[in-house]
């Protein structure tokens, strides 16, 4: 019979795979859940196992569509109702997070919103990586773990021993995080301008500082369409840079991303398995996230500090 104090791990079906890949680093197998689907498309996960005075954690990430962040609501509730002790959210990638403020009249702040959801569903805590937009970690009321795949980035671009390395962001937003991966590559910076007609669409860009002669490395939280990274990429190639990469942590690539980074002058997109893949590149590189959750929910569980994965 397993110790009481074991905690465990379940998966929400969009990120099955990942999951297991957590739980084998964990050392623990995925708990045990069945999913009844209706005619209609409505769904029901059930445990399949007490969870009664357990520490749960449930996996999933909640990039569109809807039914994923449903999946995981439906879930928290599941193991709240059956009295799990402790119930955190570990969310690879929290979707819906672009829309973390009113930047027009009448639209939602959707980050928000969601935010409340899991917590009214049960969640007592989340564990995610590289959000959106810092400030969201403050919409919630339950203690959040928000970790940065630059401890998985930063190793790997050391490996790669680039000479004249130059760290770059696609937009006026990602400067912090671009600064962060300089002071830690010892590099220079360059920042990319946008302008967008609207969302997904860009109008103009401008390049500021000067990539002659380097290897440049664009820095972001996501690629969906790749449209900005695509583009930012042929800038710089056309300002003498020798090649351009780009790391993304979580690979939406939606509508022709992939065959944008095909078609691109990226050298190669290096992203983490947040998110599973619609289709292989061999320009895309996926580093696993599975170690990094693996060892911080150990550290949650035995109450011990994580500050150590805080590298920015």
């Amino acid at each position: 019979m397993p110790n009481i104090a074991d905690p465990k791990i379940f998966a929400c079906s969009q990120s099955q795979h990942l999951a297991e890949q957590i739980a084998k680093s964990y050392g623990t197998d995925l708990g045990n859940v069945i999913t009844s689907t209706y005619s209609d498309g409505e769904f029901q996960p059930s445990f399949e196992e007490s969870v009664r005075g357990t520490r749960v954690f449930i996996i999933g990430s909640t990039h569109p569509n809807s039914d994923h962040l449903m999946e995981m609501l439906l879930m928290l509730d599941a193991a709240k109702r059956a009295s799990a002790r402790h119930i955190t959210a570990v969310l690879p990638y929290f979707g819906w997070a672009r829309q973390d403020r009113k930047d027009k009249p009448r639209v939602p702040i959707a980050a928000k919103m969601i935010a409340k959801m899991l917590e009214t569903a049960g969640a007592t805590r989340i564990i995610t990586m590289d959000l959106h937009a810092d400030q969201i970690q403050g919409f919630f009321e339950k203690p959040v773990d928000h970790l940065f795949a630059s401890t998985i980035f930063l190793p790997y671009l050391k490996s790669l021993n680039l000479d004249n390395l130059t760290i770059a962001s696609p937009d006026m937003g990602g400067s912090k995080r671009a600064y962060a991966y300089s002071k830690a590559l010892e590099s220079d910076v360059v920042i990319c301008y946008k302008q967008r007609a609207k969302a997904n669409v860009i109008s103009h860009m401008e390049l500021i500082g000067d990539v002659t002669g380097k290897n440049v490395v664009l820095v972001d939280d996501m690629v969906d369409t790749a449209g900005t990274l695509t583009k930012a990429a042929d800038l710089m190639m056309e300002r003498g840079a020798l090649s351009v990469r780009a790391i993304c942590t979580h690979p939406i690539l939606s509508g022709t991303a992939y065959e944008r980074i095909e078609n691109s002058r990226l050298e190669e997109l290096i992203v983490t398995d947040s998110i599973p893949q619609r289709q292989e590149s061999e320009k895309i590189r996926v580093l696993t996230c599975a170690h990094l959750f693996a060892d911080v929910m150990k550290r949650v569980h035995s109450n011990t500090s994580i500050s150590s994965k805080f590298l920015m």
